[in-house]
């Protein structure tokens, strides 16, 4: 059985900070690729930030560049998120994929509240 559990959610002011945990349990996650994405009320889930295990390269949605940061140690995969903005209200999950798949093919979370108060 895999799990990955998020944690780290919670409600915050416009311009503060969260950071989100994510624990992978299960396997050995060194290849696996991993990454955030999130969806707000009433829209489609969308990407936010992954971490290639391969090189370390990270990638960022256009949205969250600059103030978000994604990082790992082991088995966790970690989402820094600064200056946060009522527009970052969102339902945040982790996934990993084991490359070539994509994260549709792979693992997700239950996922983490975020609320961003104005």
């Amino acid at each position: 059985q895999v799990d990955l559990v998020e944690s780290g959610g919670g409600l915050v002011q416009a311009g503060g900070s969260l950071r989100l945990s994510c624990a992978a349990s299960g396997r050995t996650f060194s290849n696996y690729n991993m990454a955030w994405f999130r969806q707000a009320p009433g829209k489609e889930r969308e990407f936010v930030a992954a971490i290639i295990r391969r090189d370390g390269d990270t990638y960022y949605a256009d949205s969250v560049k600059g103030r978000f940061t994604i990082s790992n140690a082991k088995n966790t995969v970690f989402l820094q998120m600064n200056t946060l903005q009522p527009d970052d209200t969102a339902v945040y999950y982790c996934a990993a994929a084991l490359p070539p798949a994509g994260y549709q093919n792979g693992y997700w979370g239950q996922g983490t509240q975020v609320t961003v108060s104005s």
